[in-house]
This record gives structure tokens, sequence and C-alpha cells, in this order.
């Protein structure tokens, strides 16, 4: 059975990214701490929970996920990522914006302009009996929160604040979660969350 997951890093003021988002800063200003823990809880706990890449069927992001750009597409953009993105799967973005589909190594992305819930019918067509991710941003995971397409949500709490920027749960008010499960690390806490439907 398709699993749909979300895995967010957040800080402990609820900010996905941090303000001025750019090429030169896709997470913000001072944003890219909010990913250090990666690194540095590196043969700890979290690792035996790490979801392995091949049971990813297929991805879902947003545009600014995507790239920085905005408006009309400049086709010579081909992601953050190079001629190799680490997705190994299809990846399906989601713009107001028609785009041809982009084929790079071990990857394909689809643009999809027709909405969460179209983007998410082919993802799970796509990936038949493996897990459906939605890696991102914030306002991506909200959408899908939203329409309560999301199995489980795992929340990566760095310990830090930034203070402004891209909040998670803005806009969801009512919305329940149980706990299943809590992973502490010396670099950041680990949550894993279904949400109650």
């Amino acid at each position: 059975m398709t699993i749909v997951r979300a895995r967010q890093c957040i800080s402990l003021d609820g900010f996905t990214a941090a303000p001025d988002q750019s090429l030169d800063n896709p997470f913000g200003t001072g944003g890219m701490a909010l990913n250090d823990w990666m690194f540095t809880d590196e043969g700890q706990p979290i690792a035996h929970r790490a979801q392995p890449m091949e049971e990813v069927g297929a991805h879902i992001m947003g545009r600014h996920m995507f790239g920085p750009g905005r408006g009309e597409w400049d086709l010579s953009w081909r992601g953050w990522w190079g001629e190799e993105p680490p997705y190994h799967a299809p990846v399906y973005v989601l713009t107001h914006h028609a785009r041809e589909p982009l084929e790079l190594e071990g990857t394909t992305f689809h643009f999809v302009t027709d909405g969460p819930e179209s983007a998410l019918a082919h993802a799970k067509a796509a990936a038949g009996s493996k897990d459906v991710a939605i890696a991102g941003g914030a306002n991506v995971v909200r959408q899908y929160l939203a329409l309560g397409a999301i199995d489980e949500l795992v929340l990566h709490y760095v310990p830090l604040t930034l203070g402004a920027g891209e909040r998670l749960l803005d806009g969801l008010g009512g919305l329940t979660f149980v706990p299943t499960e809590v992973v502490p690390t010396a670099a950041a806490t680990h949550v894993w969350y279904r949400p109650n439907r």
C-alpha cells in the first residue's frame, strides 16, 4: 500500500526556511543551519529510520524547491542538483507555468499545473506499491495536510530560532496529530506524527 510521507526540518519557532530566499541562499539568510543535523547526527539513532530512496516511488515538490525563479520558466534552469539529482524516481513539481518534462540522470521532473490533487494522482500511479514523498517546501506540505492526504509527517526539530521566514503550519488550525515515535539526538529531535483524519 502506498504511504504518503512528508519530512521537514523545522526551527523551534516553527520555520522551515529563513527570510530572503535566493539563488545564493535557497533556505534564506541563515536557514541552512536547519540542515546541519544531517551531518552531525550520522550514526545516531535517526539513521535507522531514515527512509531509503529505493522505498520512494515518486516525489512531489513546489516550484520554489525546484528552483529560485518566478513567473515564466527560464528553461536553462535544470534544478539545484545538476545533471544527477538525488531522487531516482519521477518528481512532480507544482507550478502555475507549464513546462515540458525535464529528463535528467535517473529522474524525470514533470511540471503539474492543475493542482495538488492531480500531482498526487500522478505520483501515486508512478509509485506503484512504493511510497510518495512530499519533498516540500512548507507551502506544498500545508496543501497536502489541508487535503488530508499525508499519512506520516516527520519533523526534525532543530534547536534554534529563526525569528521569521516560512512557517510550516500557518493557516492549518484544527488539525491534530498522534506522535508515534520520538528520537532525540545531540543536534535535533526527530518526531514521527500520524495525522488524525
